[in-house]
């Protein structure tokens, strides 16, 4: 054999042990259970000896068995059960994937997040995201995507969900009786305000006759019933004030925000905001229809606002007067607990100078002659002493007592 070329086969042999210790502590493979690595191996020594071609081919069809395995771990594609409303009030019911869900609104992954319904733990807060070609919304068990042609309504089993799908399906057939109307994504949004405003003032509603029944009858009937009644109707409250803030605050953050606004105005048009936020739109006609629409969606923002301050403010009331009345009723059950105080010191005091008769009269009752039994007086005379004493000396603790102001 040629020195040269055996010095070449030593030289790659070193190389494929090496190879082969470094897979060994990576992943536990050998040569002998791995088909892949055998193939590599044999590739490696067809092209140390010149054969190319058939390394390749080696190499090929090691790729074509280990694809089908890599395909078979990759993680399933989540797919939601999502219902379409178009602008004509037509609802259907579909499965789309998120893949096409990106693909179809153009949107990001991570927006997505905001209103996929398994993630509804980390994302509970109320949010209305503006995109350049839809509009993402979440309040809290309506999970929706506007776009200018359809809206995608998530976990549609909800009740906010249903009650959004029955005011908008209401809202849409109305206006396509010959109403003016507003865009499609608009009376999305409103729709959307509409049905959580009204969840929130129905609940305070329901609420604000028991608060005000339980301060009426409170603290001179104290049972347990009664006080049940309001730790529900308290932490009802403290549950209508926090969804009642979150919404404002978001409403709030929307009107602190103009340039959403005006991408919400020109959402669907064939414009785009400029450098200093001013609307510039291929047709002149469409830039005051957008500047028209940035108004109303302003005022539309402002009404929903002051629905959810003024609902936020009335339960605020409410449990302002239960922790009142809480107050009213601890201190009630103090003074109730300082008077049993006061009754059992009198009693333990009664009980010290009663003790104190007894004692005179045991020592009378012992098996002892004093002489006193002989005398007919004797009997009456102690008896009127122990009570006599045991009055006086009750008065003068209860005096003592009342100057160091203990009853």
């Amino acid at each position: 054999m040629d020195p040269l070329l055996s010095s070449s086969l030593v030289g790659h042999g070193v190389r494929s042990i090496d190879l082969h210790s470094k897979l060994l502590l990576l992943g536990g493979f050998s040569y002998g259970s791995s088909p892949g690595i055998q193939k590599i191996s044999s590739a490696r020594r067809f092209k140390a000896s010149g054969s190319s071609a058939a390394a390749d081919n080696l190499i090929d069809d090691r790729s074509a068995e280990d694809s089908p395995v890599s395909s078979s771990i990759g993680v399933k594609e989540p797919v939601y059960e999502v219902l379409q409303v178009d602008p004509r009030g037509n609802v259907i019911k579909k499965e789309v994937s998120r893949r096409q869900l990106l693909k179809t609104s153009g949107l990001r992954l991570r927006d997505i997040r905001s209103v996929d319904p398994s993630l509804w733990v980390t994302n509970s807060m109320p949010s209305l995201l503006v995109r350049d070609n839809a509009i993402l919304l979440n309040l809290g068990s309506l999970r929706a995507i506007a776009t200018p042609e359809s809206v995608l309504l998530f976990d549609h089993k909800n009740i906010g969900a249903q009650l959004f799908l029955e005011t908008i399906v209401q809202r849409l057939n109305v206006e396509n009786s010959g109403s003016v109307s507003m865009p499609f994504e608009l009376e999305v949004i409103e729709a959307a305000l509409i049905s959580r405003t009204q969840r929130l003032e129905q609940t305070l509603m329901k609420v604000e006759p028991k608060v005000l029944a339980l301060l009426e009858i409170l603290p001179n009937k104290l049972t347990g019933d009664v006080l049940e009644d309001l730790r529900v109707s308290k932490q009802s409250l403290v549950e209508l004030i926090a969804k009642s803030d979150a919404l404002r605050q978001m409403l709030l953050d929307l009107l602190e925000t103009p340039q959403d606004i005006r991408r919400m105005a020109i959402l669907g048009r064939n414009c785009r905001l400029g450098n200093n936020g001013s609307f510039e739109c291929v047709v002149s006609a469409d830039k005051q229809i957008a500047e028209d629409e940035e108004e109303e969606i302003e005022m539309l923002i402002e009404n929903y606002l002051q629905r959810s301050e003024s609902c936020h403010g009335q339960a605020q009331k409410l449990l302002d007067s239960a922790r009142e009345m809480e107050d009213s009723i601890a201190v009630n059950l103090s003074s109730r607990r300082l008077e049993v105080g006061r009754l059992e010191l009198l009693l333990q005091v009664a009980t010290f100078c009663s003790a104190l008769g007894a004692l005179i009269a045991g020592l009378f009752g012992m098996n002892l002659r004093s002489y006193l039994e002989e005398r007919t007086y004797a009997f009456w005379l102690t008896t009127g002493g122990i009570i006599v004493g045991g009055i006086m000396l009750f008065l003068m603790m209860y005096n003592y007592l009342k100057q160091r102001r203990i009853l």
